[in-house]
């Protein structure tokens, strides 16, 4: 009888102690409802993207979503007509569930940004100074006719430079030292929410934002990995994606057999 007894109080003390680390456990999904600024009203088909896991969503007609999230990740919003926004998931959030987040129109952020006016006197040696030198600039490279590059920052000569006669070193730069990026990739063409998103955009935002480049590394990618000009200029955001994810895994093998080369080289020596 005292051996039941004793038995029965483990057992209880077991069941008691799984419910409440159950109960008290961080849920691994977020909540949250999206609306216009202007409104107040929900947002539909607005894309989610948790940057951190790379995993997508959008929201339902009452602007609803889920999403899995941990403490700390971070969301990427976007909407057509809307401006893009970064949420950070915090442990509120995850505790006591769904959260509005407003959006606001591109043409209302637009007019928050204040443009400084020129304030000519009328006195040319004086006004001169008032107007910024450079602007844009536009360099030839020698030996490539009808070829030229734009740009306001003097440095892109530089990297054009080293993208046309060195473009292992550009890939290197570019994958090589984004490897937690470039991980990224295989996520992204694994998740079927996240494809959908990107088959329907051309404006390479959501790319930009989970690889970590601008647009400019961002077409000179492909450029280098062969893929035309006419490509890249009508290409959907799915298309550059499987474009720069099988560049990659070229580049990765190339790395590699290199590093093989240089091993038994070493041996030899």
């Amino acid at each position: 009888m005292r051996y039941l007894l004793v038995l029965f109080i483990c057992f209880t003390t077991i069941h008691s102690f799984s419910q409440d680390s159950t109960e008290t456990q961080t849920p691994t999904r977020v909540k949250g409802t999206i609306i216009s600024t202007t409104t107040s009203a929900p947002l539909s088909e607005v894309n989610i993207v948790n940057i951190n896991q790379v995993v997508g969503t959008s929201t339902n007609d009452n602007g609803e979503f889920e999403i899995k999230a941990k403490a700390n990740d971070t969301l990427h919003l976007s909407y057509l007509g809307y401006k893009s926004i970064k949420v950070r998931v915090t442990n509120d959030w995850l505790k006591f569930g769904n959260t509005e987040i407003e959006m606001t129109e591109l043409a209302l952020a637009l007019e928050e940004v204040t443009v400084k006016q020129l304030q000519l006197t009328g006195y040319l040696e004086v006004d001169m100074k008032m107007i910024p030198v450079t602007s844009n600039n536009r360099y030839r490279i020698s030996g490539l006719p009808n070829q030229g590059y734009e740009g306001g920052n003097p440095n892109i000569a530089t990297k054009v430079l080293g993208a046309i006669f060195n473009p292992a070193d550009f890939l290197y730069n570019m994958f090589g030292k984004k490897p937690n990026e470039m991980r990224k990739l295989r996520k992204m063409k694994e998740n079927d929410e996240i494809r959908n998103q990107l088959a329907k955009r051309f404006d390479r935002e959501m790319l930009m934002v989970l690889l970590q480049v601008n647009k400019y590394d961002l077409d000179e990618i492909v450029n280098q990995c062969n893929y035309s000009r006419d490509f890249i200029n009508t290409a959907n955001d799915l298309q550059m994606l499987d474009a720069i994810s099988e560049c990659y895994e070229e580049y990765k093998l190339i790395s590699r057999t290199k590093d093989r080369k240089k091993g038994k080289r070493r041996d030899k020596s």
